[in-house]
């Protein structure tokens, strides 16, 4: 590309295209109608075709210019997100805060963690998004997403992004409230071989999980529906389709839809609810302040003896 044809001309080309005059161009950008003519002559030369032609003392745009017009609005658009991209990457603050999550941390963890930050930094625009923990990381390694909050396994560990545990939660059996079951104190997965499973997709979190219950229990589930979210999957076990294993979290909300009954030890599983962003921008204001909230909400789940 020519070195003559820049930003800035292209700025002052599309004033001058928006306003209809050299006047007008200059006023709006605050210097003289000789140096808008002067840059639209530039390009021009540059581009080495003709963008106007001269009716007395106006220049009329020729269809060259007008397709110009409409590239160069994009070219532009895309430099201005870049920049924004890249001053929220640098950790230059904004006021728009995108916080993803598990459906399920809606119930209760969401709501007070948002509370809390709005207390930190009222002026701050938090954007909710909900979805599975696969989708979520996505988002966030695309910057979608500032910071998310997702169950991970023990053994996570991955160099680019940061994570902050929140609080551990346990999987559990979930029968309607009327099953025979309902009474158990402790169930092994192992002697529900012959029962019906519904479970989430295998892009959750708690899908996940529920398939390393069974495998701790040494048996292989009689699925009959998956589901794309946790509360389709709790209106399935009330409505009697099947058993599904959910985190103890739901129970509070949903206890007169379901039962939850603690898996025994052989099989447990044990989720660690944690947030996450990316390590590259830990130093951006908005998500030091999220970091802050999330230190004081881990602190309450767990207080001092």
């Amino acid at each position: 590309m020519d070195d003559a044809i820049t930003l800035k001309k292209l700025e002052i080309f599309l004033t001058f295209m928006r306003t209809g005059t050299l006047a007008g161009a200059a006023e709006a950008l605050d210097i003289s109608s000789v140096s808008v003519h002067r840059a639209i002559h530039s390009l021009e030369e540059a581009l080495k075709c003709p963008l106007f032609r001269q009716e007395g003392r106006l220049l009329v745009p020729l269809p060259s210019a007008e397709t110009l017009a409409e590239q160069g609005l994009q070219v532009m658009q895309l430099m201005d997100d870049a920049i924004k991209a890249t001053r929220e990457t640098a950790g230059v603050y904004s006021n728009q805060f995108k916080l993803g999550a598990l459906y399920s941390l809606t119930l209760n963890t969401v709501p007070q963690l948002i509370a809390g930050l709005k207390l930190r930094k009222g002026d701050l625009n938090i954007e909710l998004m909900l979805n599975s923990n696969t989708q979520l990381f996505k988002q966030l390694r695309s910057l979608e997403l500032d910071v998310i909050l997702v169950a991970l396994p023990e053994e996570f560990h991955e160099a680019d992004v940061l994570t902050l545990p929140l609080y551990q939660d346990d999987i559990c059996l979930a029968v309607p409230p009327d099953s025979p079951l309902r009474h158990l104190k402790e169930t092994d997965l192992s002697g529900l071989d012959q029962a019906t499973f519904v479970t989430l997709n295998k892009a959750f979190a708690t899908s996940r999980d529920s398939y390393r219950a069974f495998e701790n229990a040494g048996m292989t589930p009689n699925v009959v529906m998956e589901v794309s979210d946790i509360f389709s999957l709790i209106s399935m076990v009330s409505a009697g389709v099947g058993l599904a294993l959910l985190p103890r979290r739901v129970e509070a909300v949903f206890e007169n839809k379901i039962r939850l009954i603690p898996l025994a030890k052989d099989c447990q599983v044990i989720q660690n609810i944690t947030m996450v962003c990316l390590a590259n921008r830990e130093r951006d204001p908005r998500i030091l302040s999220c970091i802050a909230e999330c230190r004081h909400y881990a602190r309450r789940q767990h207080p001092a003896p």
